[in-house]
């Protein structure tokens, strides 16, 4: 744990009871929303997957103009 972490987490403890569950809930409510980075990072782990199945012959790519057809078909 660095030495910032166990200041804050002393500090925090000093805290009434209301305000470290605010607090508690603030921090696990962060921890559902992923950083611009974090997000950046998950997305090219799921293309890298992707494009492994695809060399893989796991899946198979459809033709860029059938994706286009069904998009426009589910759109009307």
């Amino acid at each position: 744990m660095h030495a910032n972490i166990k200041e804050i987490a002393q500090a925090t403890m000093q805290l009434n009871i209301e305000d470290r569950a605010l607090l508690a809930g603030k921090l696990l409510l962060s921890l559902d929303e992923p950083t611009p980075s974090e997000l950046e990072r998950l997305w090219l782990a799921e293309a890298e997957s992707r494009l492994d199945d695809y060399r893989a012959g796991r899946v198979q790519g459809i033709p860029g103009d059938e994706v286009f057809r069904r998009a426009v078909a589910e759109l009307s």
